[in-house]
């Protein structure tokens, strides 16, 4: 769906953006009915790991995993099937969402280590005959947007400068900027990683990634109306996907710090202590939300998902 470079930037943004929330009312719903579904996370992660490895953009990362959720939900495949699902779906999508010349090649795919260690060979004829399988599937319609597709959008106006930090003003408005957008494109992996943010509309859940950012980062007022006109979601529309974002979000930071203390090494200073104990604003209603708020976000890919069960 290249719709154009940056265009949350032109005077076309506001139309395109209710092009996109009218496009996602049409999306098919997802059932989770799949009897592989425990092993959603495991290609999902694949198909993250291989996107990174290309360096494709997040529409393409998230169109693939958006197309092997609903193909997975149709069909009952084999594990060995699902693979060359799973890059079919991410070959699909990065020829939907990519220039030509950054889609990935048969011959680089098969050399990565991944499909290595699985012995897994693509061959031409078995991508061609599954992504015309894909195809007839959704109709030949890829046009499908996900919460990468509002991101942007949403992220040109998540931090101005009459924000405050801490209830002071910021100290740094471009640094605030940068661990935003950081922030905004973990939580978007973990929405990607887990099947039950797929009972949120994709703007939604791109609209919570934002708001947990602002969160996390300590950012008041924590959903301003500027953001309210903007998406076109209330706080309380947001909290219960936001809710899930930051439960995940806990659990990152406590494994990343349980790993930490696993390592051999001189002991963290009292800045880095203070990073992994502070606790998060309360939003401006009762909430369970809590949780760190470190400028880093916590790694998402882990290797565990290496192999499948």
């Amino acid at each position: 769906m290249e719709l154009e470079d940056q265009w949350w930037k032109g005077q076309l943004a506001a139309d395109i953006y209710q092009a996109l929330r009218y496009k996602e009312l049409k999306l098919p719903s997802f059932k989770g009915q799949s009897p592989q579904l425990n092993l959603r996370r495991y290609f999902a992660d694949l198909i993250a790991i291989v996107s990174n490895r290309f360096r494709l953009c997040p529409a393409a990362r998230h169109l693939a995993v958006y197309l092997l959720d609903l193909f997975m939900d149709r069909y009952d495949v084999t594990v060995q099937q699902l693979h060359m699902v799973s890059l079919s779906c991410l070959l699909l999508a990065s020829k939907f969402e990519e220039r030509e010349d950054r889609v990935p090649k048969l011959e680089t795919l098969n050399s990565l280590a991944c499909m290595l260690s699985m012995n897994l060979v693509l061959t031409k004829q078995g991508l061609l005959h599954m992504e015309l399988l894909l195809l007839e599937t959704f109709q030949w319609n890829l046009y499908i947007p996900t919460a990468a597709h509002f991101i942007e959008y949403y992220l040109s106006m998540a931090v101005q400068e009459g924000d405050l930090h801490d209830g002071w003003p910021m100290t740094s408005f471009e640094k605030t900027k940068l661990y935003m957008a950081k922030y905004a494109d973990y939580f978007l992996e973990v929405s990607l990683q887990d099947h039950q943010f797929l009972c949120f509309s994709p703007s939604l859940v791109s609209a919570a990634c934002v708001a947990t950012s602002r969160l996390i980062l300590h950012l008041s007022p924590t959903w301003p109306p500027r953001l309210v006109g903007l998406t076109g979601y209330t706080w309380d529309n947001l909290v219960p996907c936001a809710e899930k974002l930051l439960i995940a979000h806990d659990s990152d930071v406590k494994e990343a710090n349980k790993q930490k203390l696993q390592q051999p090494g001189p002991p963290p200073s009292s800045r880095a202590r203070r990073c992994t104990t502070a606790q998060a604003r309360q939003p401006p209603r009762p909430s369970t939300f809590t949780g760190p708020a470190c400028s880093t976000p916590p790694s998402r890919l882990s290797p565990r998902a290496w192999p499948p069960p």
